[in-house]
């Protein structure tokens, strides 16, 4: 015993080895059902043919990815040309979801700073103020922001009571109305990660380099930012991955001309007049893309880490 403890608590990896197995066995039962054959689902409907009334045809096939990037034309015959309506649609949500994680990392470090630095004991409450809002369910928090933002809605009665404007904004149905749902929607993501890392970041260097003539700004770019860069990350991939694939903000206050690509599924799936091949292709397209932001940022963590090191 003695000697595992020495060995850096080897005695209690011991202990487990022939059953750790069998204790991780609830976890991968879970993560098979729940996750892997959803994906694996999907990836063998994305190869297969639209039934014309709905549903699948049991051809395999690579027609839907054809449909994604190609057009060949209203009967199919014409010579293939690149589909820009469903790359702008793509391009349309990696812009949105990318503006949608800088405002919310402009807000949420400031705010995650903020609570951090608070007494102890107020630091609980500060957290729980920042989430309390989620208890809501995500459609209800959706329509009542469409509620807030609409022509005739509080938000342009107090701007014209105060005599900010004249007429009322139009923000619903535009890009910025899409903006602000995602900021509402995914906001705890970034405040939360960024938290963790502040909280147990040493201020003590922050004091080490006003001692010697660093000013703030120097202190936090030099100091500061790199000793939080995983919960900076991790909030922006937390809000980067899900406001990619958000359909709820697009679809109430962005509408037909602000489309993104989990609109798109959505609509698929939808109905006897959904493609399901083609909804299976573009979520295996999504996810891909997903994939190798996720890939990309690990490698370049292990960089930093190792760099660090």
């Amino acid at each position: 015993m003695a000697a595992g403890a020495a060995s850096g608590g080897s005695a209690t990896t011991d202990t487990y080895k022939d059953t750790r197995t069998w204790l991780l066995m609830p976890a991968w039962v879970t993560l098979s059902i729940l996750v892997l054959a959803p994906v694996l689902m999907m990836l063998v409907y994305s190869f297969l043919t639209k039934e014309f009334r709905g549903g699948v045809i049991w051809d395999f096939s690579l027609d839907a990815y054809d449909q994604f990037f190609f057009d060949r034309g209203l009967f199919g015959d014409d010579p293939p040309r690149i589909e820009w309506t469903y790359v702008t649609i793509f391009w349309r949500s990696i812009w949105q979801a990318g503006v949608a994680t800088l405002f919310s990392l402009l807000i949420g470090f400031p705010t995650a700073y903020f609570i951090a630095t608070r007494p102890a004991n107020l630091r609980p409450v500060w957290v729980f103020l920042i989430t309390i809002p989620y208890w809501v369910n995500l459609l209800i928090r959706t329509v009542s922001m469409k509620f807030l933002l609409r022509d005739q809605g509080p938000l342009n009665d107090a701007l014209i009571g105060i005599g900010l404007i004249d007429s009322p904004l139009h923000i619903v149905n535009t890009n910025l109305a899409v903006q602000l749902g995602l900021f509402y929607s995914y906001l705890p993501f970034m405040v939360l990660p960024i938290y963790a890392a502040v909280e147990r970041y040493n201020f003590a260097l922050s004091e080490a380099a006003a001692d010697l003539y660093a000013s703030k700004w120097v202190t936090l770019r030099r100091v500061l930012l790199p000793s939080v860069r995983p919960g900076v990350v991790a909030g922006c991939i937390l809000v980067f991955v899900p406001s990619m694939g958000s359909f709820l903000a697009p679809d109430l206050l962005g509408g037909a001309r602000n489309f993104m690509i989990g609109s798109l599924i959505e609509e698929q799936f939808k109905g006897n007049a959904g493609n399901w091949p083609f909804g299976a292709a573009a979520s295996m397209i999504l996810l891909s893309l997903v994939l190798i932001i996720l890939m990309l940022s690990a490698r370049q963590q292990a960089r930093a880490d190792k760099g660090g090191g």
